[in-house]
């Protein structure tokens, strides 16, 4: 499903019951905040149980879909046909009882209230936690998902109509009178003063464009890595004249050859392998208190899709790649990204993240973190600029082909000294370009 990814919204089904299915035939669709992705059936056979409907918030490890596979049946059974037909409707009524108990005994919390033994998917305690719903007022809420649970509509509509009535806190706490200490009545209800989708309203030649559900979860990626990780930047300019002059002569031969556009992409990710090879604790995580040092290279490598949002496809074992391979997984990655064709496993994993602000023009950036990582580096525009040569014979002023890197880093765990040293060499690497260099 991805790293961190605890569940996942189910969008669509593309079978019904009873349907035949095929070895790797999409099933059903389903919806993370990092991709949109069908999920193929592992067995041929017929779809006999679909355990959720769209729209439901399903966690990691619970059974969606439930195929019934052909096959020679285990030569165990030794009873008669007549024995046979006894012996299974009795099995089959022992286990629905047996399911009819535990759902009994699942809804009856649910019922009533019972915050201790009802279950709340991690998306709406987080939604709870952002909007500063106690757990009374969530106890409070009547679920219309399966089992009677608390889906993320129930949420936003339970936000909706937060400030237009008091019902819900008053269910919950009849016990607790408002007279006598009227200001801790009311003081819990301000702490979540977030605007809400009511209290928008669009004015004379105005739009109001609810954020999509990836804009959503993107912009709460965002702000809590903001919050996690202590960001500093370090900026270093790059002449990379050798580098563009070398593209420019050899990547004609190299498309007719390869059958691929070479782009300055996979040059970047090249020199940034390299650089944290020579300094591997960049490629780290902090969980707690402890650091993980990463075995593996895996660069992500954000990239813009067609409805403005962003997605970070990740090369996997980067230094492992010489320069044909990492073009061609370069835009292997970038073309099937704009398609919305990129697999889970193809976002997961990554150790450090890379992104071309330069694209669209920008000179430099600051990037924010993408966690659980602790650096990510902006690509600006390669311009044209004046500058002074320094000769044996002295300086003279020159057009020269000039870029910035910036570097973000989470300074709890690395420090001004490390930041520094690995931009520094990653510009290094590419100043020092072989304009000679056989590809």
């Amino acid at each position: 499903m991805g790293e961190s990814v605890a569940e996942a919204t189910l969008t669509a089904w593309l079978k019904e019951v009873g349907d035949t299915i095929e070895l790797d035939e999409p099933v059903f669709e389903i919806a993370t905040d990092k991709v949109d992705s069908e999920v193929p059936s592992e067995v041929e056979g017929t779809l006999i149980s679909k355990n959720f409907g769209v729209d439901d918030v399903i966690k990691v490890g619970e059974v969606v879909a439930v195929i019934e596979v052909a096959g020679d049946m285990p030569d165990i059974v030794t009873e008669s046909p007549e024995e046979i037909g006894e012996t299974v409707p009795e099995s089959v009524a022992q286990l629905e009882s047996e399911v009819a108990a535990v759902k009994e005994q699942v809804s009856l919390p649910t019922a009533s209230g019972s915050s201790a033994d009802r279950f709340y998917s991690p998306l709406v305690k987080n939604m709870a936690k952002q909007e500063g719903i106690s757990l009374q007022e969530l106890d409070s809420i009547a679920g219309t998902g399966k089992e009677g649970r608390v889906t993320k509509n129930d949420m936003l509509a339970f936000i909706e109509n937060r400030g237009n009535s008091a019902a819900p806190t008053t269910k919950v706490a009849p016990a607790t009178p408002v007279a006598p200490t009227p200001k801790k009545e009311v003081a819990p209800q301000p702490t979540a003063a977030k605007p809400t989708a009511t209290a928008v309203a669009a004015k004379d030649g105005e739009e109001a464009i609810p954020l999509s559900r990836m804009g959503k979860l993107i912009a709460h990626h965002m702000v809590e890595s903001v919050t996690t990780s202590a960001h500093v930047q370090s900026f270093i300019e790059v002449d990379v004249t050798n580098l563009v002059n070398w593209r420019n002569k050899v990547k004609k031969a190299f498309e007719e050859r390869e059958g691929e556009k070479l782009t300055f992409t996979p040059i970047f990710m090249e020199a940034i392998a390299v650089a944290i090879k020579k300094h591997p604790m960049i490629n780290i995580s902090l969980e707690g208190d402890t650091v993980i040092k990463k075995k593996n290279i895996n660069l992500g490598m954000a990239a813009a899709l067609p409805d403005g949002n962003l997605i970070v496809p990740v090369i996997k074992n980067a230094d492992q790649l010489n320069l044909v391979g990492m073009a061609k997984t370069v835009n292997d990655l970038a073309t099937r990204a704009r398609n919305n064709a990129l697999k889970p496993d193809e976002i997961k994993g990554g150790t450090y993240t890379v992104t071309n602000v330069g694209t669209f023009g920008s000179v430099f950036g600051t990037p924010i973190i993408n966690q659980p990582q602790v650096g990510i580096l902006a690509l600006g525009a390669i311009r044209k600029m004046p500058a002074v040569i320094e000769t044996p014979e002295g300086d003279f002023i020159g057009v020269r082909s000039k870029m910035f890197l910036s570097h973000s880093y989470d300074h709890r765990v690395v420090n001004g000294a490390l930041g520094g040293m690995f931009v520094k060499t990653v510009a290094d690497y590419l100043e020092a370009w072989d304009v000679n260099r056989e590809i």
